[in-house]
């Protein structure tokens, strides 16, 4: 059995997944990226080898995505996260006509037409609507990043945000703290107002269903929630929706050395 590989260095996390050469996924592994983006690609790469009892020897190609592909030095191709998102969306759920990407740093939106992409729009110039912005708002909060998407969800009387500034989130989170609010609703209009944002943002490539979440802050059960009251329809989220760059980068690693070899 040979193998291909994805290695999806975000700014926040490494993502790495490595597929069959019947496109089944056999490991997946997440790193923190940290300072060093070289090293980063390398240590997610070896531990997705580890997770799945894999030589390197028996991996035909490695594709490197995202903020830091340029720096898989040892991958064989580079493709933006953009297409990689499309191309693992489009293989987990085919129906996929938008994608909506959130990740640690940047908000993404993307239209896909058979498998394709044909238009996008991302806010990578400001944190709000990304994990940045919600982990300031943990952090403010004295919360674990993890638990604050299912406090919103028992919101009762969510706040309403004058900004999603991430540089003003937590003087106004303080400023509702103050006034006696409670952390639920705090968390809900919170996660209410990142919603919309996204939502306008992605209504600029076109609002078109079936909608494919993908990225860390799909693992956020209280913004999937909002995201789907505010489209009005549901979201395709799966366990391997933070692995779809990754995913969608294995693909087209496979591909290319299934074309090589003729098969």
């Amino acid at each position: 059995m040979k193998y291909a590989a994805g290695v999806d260095v975000g700014s926040t996390q490494t993502k790495c997944v490595l597929i069959d050469e019947n496109g089944k996924i056999v490991a997946r592994a997440l790193r923190e990226t940290g300072a060093n983006i070289t090293r980063a690609g390398e240590r997610g790469f070896e531990a997705v080898l580890q997770a799945g009892n894999i030589s390197r020897d028996d991996v035909l190609c490695v594709t490197g995505t995202g903020y830091g592909r340029f720096k898989v030095e040892f991958g064989d191709l580079q493709i933006t996260e953009i297409t990689c998102h499309a191309k693992g969306a489009s293989v987990l759920f085919p129906g996929t006509s938008t994608v909506i990407d959130m990740g640690g740093q940047d908000a993404k939106g993307i239209s896909i037409a058979n498998g394709e992409v044909t238009d996008f729009v991302m806010n990578d110039k400001c944190a709000a609507g990304t994990g940045r912005f919600l982990s300031t708002a943990a952090d403010t909060l004295g919360l674990r990043l993890d638990e604050i998407g299912a406090l919103s969800l028992q919101a009762r009387n969510p706040v309403r945000l004058s900004t999603v500034c991430t540089v003003f989130v937590e003087s106004d989170i303080m400023s509702y703290v103050a006034q006696g609010k409670q952390i639920e609703d705090i968390l809900g209009g919170i996660h209410s107002a990142i919603a919309a944002r996204t939502i306008a943002l992605v209504r600029r490539v076109g609002l078109k269903p079936e909608y494919t979440f993908t990225g860390g802050v799909s693992l956020n059960v209280g913004m999937v929630k909002m995201l789907e009251e505010k489209l009005g329809a549901k979201l395709n989220v799966c366990e391997d929706s933070h692995y779809m760059g990754a995913i969608g980068a294995a693909m087209f690693a496979l591909e290319h050395a299934l074309a090589a070899s003729g098969s």
